[in-house]
């Protein structure tokens, strides 16, 4: 229980934490352990606090969301996180997978394209005393190819293709999953740079993301 929960908000966790145990097939348990950690009505607007451990995408501003619980936990079961991982998370928002993912690895660094959101994320994080994960306003696409390389890359965000500069940044061994849109749908792919340097691919679930907006930050 953290200082900004309440007994009820402790409870709806916890049944959140639960559903997620069963729906997302979680194999590791530290990523059900790390959203047991993380209140989630934290990082939501004020407006949807009463839904904020609903298993559903919420509104945020600027017409984006903050993404449903059972697809960080699948994405995250995915990628294998591991104690002292450097990782990167493309598409911030309001900082709630970040803060999940820190409870996973050594260190996040979060790139968010939109300032106000990702100013809000520091606040989110801050008010959690998450010392671990760092906030970067920037153009995801692209990476932080000057703190590469990194051993997990999570993209929150929908993109029509893998971006070179992400794979590029991508540690021997490490795992980036990001959900793709081929024009039918979204499907997560989860890519595994093998000791060779070549990236090998898998597909997984279908998925419903905001796209990836690209260009200077707005």
């Amino acid at each position: 229980m953290t200082e900004c929960d309440t007994p009820e908000t402790l409870v709806q966790r916890r049944r959140l934490v639960e559903r997620l145990r069963q729906d997302a097939r979680v194999s590791d348990p530290r990523v059900l352990e790390a959203f047991t950690r993380v209140p989630r009505h934290v990082f939501v607007s004020e407006d949807q606090r009463a839904s904020a451990y609903e298993d559903r995408a919420l509104p945020l501003v600027e017409s984006q969301t903050i993404s449903q619980p059972t697809m960080i936990a699948i994405m995250l079961d995915a990628l294998g996180c591991q104690p002292g991982d450097r990782a990167l998370e493309v598409g911030g928002g309001s900082g709630y997978a970040a803060a999940v993912l820190a409870c996973l690895v050594a260190e996040v660094h979060a790139i968010e394209i939109r300032p106000q959101l990702a100013a809000r994320a520091r606040d989110n994080l801050s008010v959690l005393e998450l010392t671990n994960v760092h906030v970067h306003v920037g153009d995801g696409r692209w990476g932080l190819p000057n703190l590469a390389p990194f051993q997990r890359i999570l993209v929150s965000a929908g993109a029509p293709d893998v971006p070179s500069a992400l794979v590029e940044q991508l540690g021997r061994g490490g795992r980036i999953a990001i959900p793709v849109d081929d024009g039918h749908g979204q499907t997560l792919q989860v890519g595994t740079r093998r000791e060779d340097g070549q990236v090998e691919w898998t597909q997984s679930v279908a998925c419903v993301f905001v796209p990836l907006v690209t260009g200077v930050a707005q």
